[in-house]
């Protein structure tokens, strides 16, 4: 019979490929609600506003798609993590639908109109035919805050000091969504205080609830990416000083 180190280095290794697949496929949704904004951007110079919304149906779907596959790769490390086996056969299955019920609770992208890609939609088919003024019932303050949204809530591991884009394991928590270096987090749960350690976050820290969703690796890449640009951006305008 296998040993239960045998067993966790198993899931361990099935969990890592579950998460990587999910990486993937979150990758592609996001890559397609891209192609379908510039689309839609199409029809909606020409007026064909029933295309348009079919479109934006097809975003919403594709939003919570997206959504509901970072609750499941968060459920699955979080119930992995805390796998203790035992002599009566565990129901993975409802385990990990209750996880994924309880994380979509507590997320506040739980509405697909508060994803940034549904925003950026909405907002490419508004400027079509009106460029320069807020979209209904908003200031043009809250559509600038809205289309640069991230779910990277800190720029730096609160312990390291490393700027996330600079972790070598990077995890967030599933409770309060901070980022962190998972061996130093992981250090610190075990030795210190279980709170987190973010300036003025009140929630509690698990081992088995701190982990690398599906989207983190996504939107650090992302950041990296933009950091670069801006990098680009600040040296040219530099040159045109001098």
């Amino acid at each position: 019979m296998a040993s239960s180190s045998s067993h966790g280095g198993q899931m361990n290794i099935a969990v890592m490929k579950f998460c990587s697949d999910d990486q993937a496929l979150i990758t592609q949704i996001r890559d397609t609600m891209k192609i379908m904004t510039k689309v839609a951007v199409e029809f909606e110079k020409y007026n064909v506003s029933d295309k348009v919304k079919e479109l934006e149906d097809a975003v919403l779907e594709l939003s919570d798609l997206s959504e509901y596959t970072v609750h499941l790769s968060s459920a699955v490390q979080t119930i992995t993590n805390g796998y203790q086996p035992g002599e009566e056969m565990n129901d993975f299955h409802k385990l990990i639908e209750d996880e994924v019920l309880k994380l979509k609770g507590t997320s506040t992208t739980a509405d697909p109109k508060n994803d940034p890609f549904v925003r950026q939609f909405k907002e490419a088919v508004w400027k079509v035919h009106h460029e320069g003024q807020p979209m209904p019932g908003e200031e043009q303050e809250d559509i600038v805050m809205t289309s640069t949204q991230s779910s990277i809530l800190n720029m730096n591991c609160p312990l390291t000091g490393k700027p996330v884009t600079e972790l070598q394991e990077p995890v967030r928590s599933v409770e309060c969504k901070h980022i962190y270096e998972k061996r130093i987090i992981l250090q610190y749960i075990s030795k210190s205080s279980n709170q987190c350690p973010i300036s003025g976050c009140l929630k509690k820290l698990r081992a088995d609830t701190v982990v690398q969703d599906a989207l983190l690796l996504i939107e650090i890449e992302e950041l990296r990416k933009t950091n670069k640009e801006t990098e680009v951006e600040d040296f040219t305008l530099l040159n045109e000083d001098d």
